[in-house]
């Protein structure tokens, strides 16, 4: 297989797994980083290595696949250099990384929910207010902050696997 020539302008290890000392699930989150003309491209180069695409799942200039079974525990994701999506991932990882309280406190509400929560979904929900101040803390706006919590991503039970 011949592969397509793609300017990435970066590969960033995103989530939890990219933060030092902070509790994770063993899942490796990466952003692939390209313009927004390379993104078909891109996407090709990964079905080719038998990701399977699955659109945007609900976060705008964010492109999600399921990885093949080599690449289990992954989640991997082609996002638009400067894209609100690709900000909100690099700025939560900055600043835990930068934070040491802010760190403690996102792994606190981490560790509570974890264990209690139904499924990712609630999961997620019940870190909203954390990630929110997280992102607040970083310098995101009111409006950006308030575009990333409008964001309407589907269950994750609705993921074709």
């Amino acid at each position: 297989m011949e592969a397509a020539a793609v300017a990435v302008m970066a590969i960033e290890h995103v989530g939890s797994t990219s933060v030092p000392g902070l509790a994770a699930k063993p899942v490796i989150d990466c952003d692939i980083v390209v313009a927004g003309q390379d993104v078909a491209a891109a996407s090709g180069v990964l079905a080719g290595l038998e990701f399977r695409p699955l659109g945007e799942r609900g976060i705008p200039l964010r492109w999600a696949f399921t990885e093949p079974a080599r690449l289990a525990r992954t989640n991997t994701y082609i996002v638009v250099a400067g894209s609100l999506s690709l900000r909100n991932h690099l700025a939560v990882r900055d600043i835990l990384r930068a934070d040491p309280d802010l760190r403690q406190q996102y792994a606190a509400v981490k560790k509570r929910v974890g264990p209690t929560a139904a499924n990712i979904d609630e999961y997620d929900r019940a870190k909203n207010a954390i990630v929110h101040k997280i992102l607040a803390a970083a310098g995101l706006t009111d409006a950006e902050r308030a575009s990333i919590n409008a964001n309407q991503v589907p269950p994750h039970d609705e993921v074709p696997r």
